[in-house]
């Protein structure tokens, strides 16, 4: 096979080169020049310009193979080494069949980068295409694929243009073989297998193979990802197939990315549909079922968020009616009330009005509208599981994903797997030998995995654990600061409370440890999961993805376990408060304000949420644009005048084979803020609703425009990720009904309206909710150091947040029949909860099937038409055989059977 350098000169394909491209000479402003005989008269121009007229293209010099794959290097100090294992790697390619092309570092524009241009000629595709058990056409379908909707003019403004939509007519498929290449619509074989499919049968075999010499077996020698990690290539990329903000000027090339740009990747089409099917052909099937995923999912977020503004706006509209409030607020109630300290020493006595404006806030979230939202989530969260799955039921029969099976290309074994693992056994089913991980090694490896889990979930639980103790140390700093009123702060005091203030300033501090942690892990996770050595593709990624969630739950979600499940319930009483550490740490237990935790919970809610959300939008958008304004700054508005398709695809991001992985985690992590704590703030979903509207449009846009060209690949749901979705839909369900059970004030006022209140009024709830303690009996470590008699001595007790029997009584100071009452209310409503929604639950999965019966009627009708072709072809091909051999060796059969006749009857005379 000839390979072309960048020093060779082919005059013939140098003429049809400027003979295809003469002909937009115009589009380069009148620069270029129509034959070659003139450019070689201009001054100034390079060899390489004589060569390659137009540089943006995905074609060969000769204009007609197609680049399949680039690699880039260059020559640095250890070239000489480096240039070894290039050569040998670029020869064991070329014994594979790969077509090589190398431009020079002279033609590029850094006079540095060396790109090598690989073309799979069509007996390397149709091998592996066989290998690979790729799917292709081989008949048009004539089942009907439209689907009728109602009132669709109201829809119109939404959806994109047909051919956007569907780029491909649909055809009944099946596994290529290449023995049988008559049966399937090939009618070119240079666009037969598409420009995905063609990127991804030359990764497969960059990805295997050897850069040893030949008759030497360096098992570690051994795939394009090794020699990216030691540099002897800078990169490794399949090429975009145009500009994006304009159309490829051949004909031949798609124009795939500019549609995709123009009609998806733009802000201004957040309103349209997403053209799932073109981003599947461009991008994949794995890329395309994320971006279906997070359409629906976006899609779903709608109906919550309508319902999360309704029970905002109830609350809201109900602010006048709240009497628990008022009474806060009122000077003769609220204002004569004398609380406990809230901490020892430093904590004075307050008045229950400085709450006010906490109250009020509680109100807005905690009210009755919250109960029903909770349960309205539980409904919405099965409801949206379970029309996810109809809805990927869709796709993998619309993209030909149903048979989709364990031997093909996600669970091909991984290149790292077989170099690693020397040992080999005889597999069982293929009756090959394989390369496997022996138990020894795989308990070590898992031990050590599970070790290092351990210890970096210890790590997060110990961050925790100092932020709680940061919250009881600067408590007291706040409420001595807040509180005194010879402090001109006092000011202050009236709008935020101790309470708030540390929790505002906690949930702050915990949301930059969370930054910085997740900076290590997922570093450590990727290190664990590569040292467990798994054998497949999606073993690799199930494997990473239970790891980084469980780090990422632990991390986001430990502070507001904390504040809805700890805070405040283990406090004691004075006289007996309780201690995190001990007594003598003095550090005392929080207590909730008396309007309740709910209000701190969402505060910490809203600064963890909202701060994911706005860092990560601004790595995602802000960055690339920072990048893209400061490319334009240099001069390179438009690099296609003056650089090639390879040399601009080169200067982009490269997508990692985890860069989908992290666009799941940070929605996933985003699903559980909905789900899990929605009961404390029913805006959740609206503000996840905008966001997702955004990072549609930012992953499309860097996608499109910020990228390379991803290796196209398959994948028939969203792997791992659906079974975390369930699981944190069943733990939603326990979560808010806990967090209105024991985190929320709705149980308590609901017990007093109904039990102890007077005309069914919630008049005299907070004195009711409060206990009195005999100020002479609080121990002298728990009393404040000064300004303990603010009050002027007019009481001699205060209260604190609880149901306790009131000094002087007979039981004094423990719980009264009424506690008992509220913890039994508490529970019962958590079981009804927890059934009704379970039972909705399961009642909806089993009336919705998770495969629509349209979906399997076609299956089954396509599947009976592949076999009843396939057997017609198979009989066609039988007959034709037999035709030809009998046309062919009919005459010959005769005489033979003549000849046969005779030797019989000479060995059948007796002998003479």
């Amino acid at each position: 096979m000839r390979r072309i350098t960048g020093k060779t000169k082919d005059e013939t394909l140098i003429e049809l080169q400027s003979a295809t491209e003469s002909q937009t000479g115009d589009e380069n402003g009148g620069n270029s020049v129509s034959s070659l005989s003139e450019r070689a008269t201009l001054p100034g121009h390079a060899e390489t310009e004589k060569l390659q007229p137009n540089k943006d293209t995905v074609f060969f010099r000769d204009g007609v193979r197609r680049i399949d794959y680039v690699l880039s290097y260059v020559d640095d100090k250890d070239g000489e080494k480096k240039q070894e294992r290039r050569r040998e790697f670029e020869a064991n390619l070329e014994k594979q069949g790969l077509e090589l092309e190398t431009e020079d570092k002279s033609d590029s524009k850094d006079q540095k980068t060396y790109f090598l241009k690989i073309h799979a000629p069509w007996e390397v595709l149709a091998t592996y295409a066989d290998v690979l058990k790729i799917k292709v056409p081989f008949k048009l379908s004539d089942i009907p694929h439209g689907h009728d909707v109602p009132l669709e003019w109201l829809s119109h403004p939404f959806r994109l243009p047909d051919h956007i939509m569907r780029p491909q007519p649909d055809y009944f498929t099946y596994s290529f073989d290449k023995n049988k290449t008559d049966f399937f619509l090939i009618n070119d074989k240079d666009t037969f297998f598409p420009p995905s499919t063609r990127n991804r049968i030359v990764f497969y075999i960059l990805a295997r193979c050897p850069y040893y010499k030949e008759g030497r077996k360096e098992r570690d020698k051994t795939g394009i990802k090794r020699l990216l990690s030691n540099g002897t290539y800078t990169a490794a990329f399949p090429l975009h197939d145009c500009p994006y903000w304009k159309r490829a000027r051949n004909a031949e090339c798609e124009s795939e990315r500019y549609n995709l740009y123009k009609h998806w990747a733009r802000f201004l089409c957040f309103y349209k549909e997403q053209p799932l099917n073109l981003i599947r052909k461009y991008y994949g099937e794995k890329i395309g079922i994320y971006f279906a995923w997070l359409g629906f999912y976006t899609e779903m977020l709608f109906f919550a968020a309508v319902m999360g503004v309704i029970c905002f706006t109830y609350g809201v509209l109900s602010y006048d009616d709240n009497r628990s409030s008022k009474e806060i607020c009122d000077p003769d109630i609220g204002g004569s009330i004398v609380m406990c300290p809230l901490c020892d020493k430093k904590c004075p006595f307050w008045k229950l009005n400085s709450t006010c404006l906490s109250s009020w806030q509680s109100h807005l979230f905690d009210n009755e509208g919250t109960v029903f939202f909770a349960i309205f989530m539980g409904i919405w969260v099965t409801l949206f599981l379970e029309f996810w799955k109809r809805r990927q039921a869709r796709l993998e029969y619309q993209w030909d994903l149903v048979d989709f099976e364990e031997e093909q290309q996600q669970l091909q074994i991984r290149p790292e797997f077989e170099i690693r693992c020397t040992n080999k056994r005889l597999n069982k089913i293929t009756q090959e030998m394989e390369p496997y991980l022996p138990i020894s090694s795989k308990c070590a490896r898992f031990c050590l995995s599970a070790a290092t889990v351990i210890f970096w979930i210890s790590l997060i639980v110990a961050c925790i654990i100092g932020v709680i103790a940061y919250r009881l140390a600067v408590h007291a700093a706040f409420a001595s600061i807040i509180k005194d009123p010879m402090r001109k702060i006092q000011v202050v005091g009236r709008f935020i409370t101790p309470q708030l203030a540390t929790s505002v300033t906690a949930s702050c501090i915990n949301f930059v440890i969370i930054m910085i942690l997740n900076f290590f892990y997922e570093r450590v996770a990727v290190w664990i999961t590569d040292m467990e050595i798994p054998k497949t593709h999606l073993e690799y990624e199930n494997r990473l993805t239970m790891k980084m969630f469980l780090f990422q739950f632990v991390n986001y979600y430990s502070s507001c376990f904390y504040v809805a499940f700890f805070k405040g319930k283990f406090v004691g009483y004075p006289g007996d408060y309780s201690y995190m550490f001990g007594k003598w740490s003095k550090l005392r237990n929080e207590e909730c304000d008396p309007g309740g935790c709910l209000i701190e919970l969402t505060t910490q809610l809203v600064i963890v949420m909202a701060g994911k959300q706005l860092w990560g939008n601004i790595q995602e958008a802000l960055l690339p644009l920072m990048r893209n304004w400061w490319s334009n700054r240099k001069g390179r508005h438009h690099p296609e005048t003056h650089s090639s398709r390879w040399e601009q695809d080169h200067g982009l991001l490269n997508f990692s084979q985890l860069g989908l992985f992290y666009e799941y985690l940070e929605m996933v992590i985003q699903f559980g803020f909905i789900t899990l704590f929605v009961a404390s703030f029913p805006l959740a979903p609206l503000l996840a609703l905008c966001n997702n509207i955004l990072e549609i449009r930012v992953d499309s846009w860097k996608f499109t425009t910020q990228f390379r060209r991803p290796v196209a690949s398959k994948a028939r749901n969203i792997g791992a990720w659906q079974e975390i979705l369930n699981a944190v839909a069943i733990l939603s369900v326990v979560t808010n009904a806990f967090i209105m059970a024991f985190t929320s004030d709705m149980i308590p006022r609901m017990v007093f309206l109904y039990a102890y209140g007077k005309d069914a009024s919630m008049s005299g709830y907070v004195n009711n909710s409060l206990s009195i303690y005999n100020i002479s009996q609080i121990p002298d470590d728990n009393m404040p150091e000064e300004g303990g008699n603010w009050f002027d001595n007019t009481t001699s007790t205060c209260r604190y947040r609880d149901y306790r029997y009131p000094p002087g009584h007979a039981r004094e100071y423990t719980h009264t029949m009424q506690f008992w009452h509220i913890l039994a209310a508490k529970m019962a409503f958590i079981i009804i909860m927890e059934h009704v929604v379970f039972v909705v639950k399961f009642f909806v999965a089993w009336m919705i099937p998770d495969v629509p019966s349209v979906v399997k009627a076609r299956f089954k009708r396509e599947h009976y038409l592949i076999h009843e072709y396939m057997h017609n072809y198979e009989v066609e091909k039988v007959k034709i055989q037999m035709s030809a051999s009998f046309m062919t060796e009919q005459p010959s059969e005769v005489s033979s059977m003549t000849d046969k006749q005779e030797v019989l009857s000479e060995c059948l005379e007796p002998p003479s």
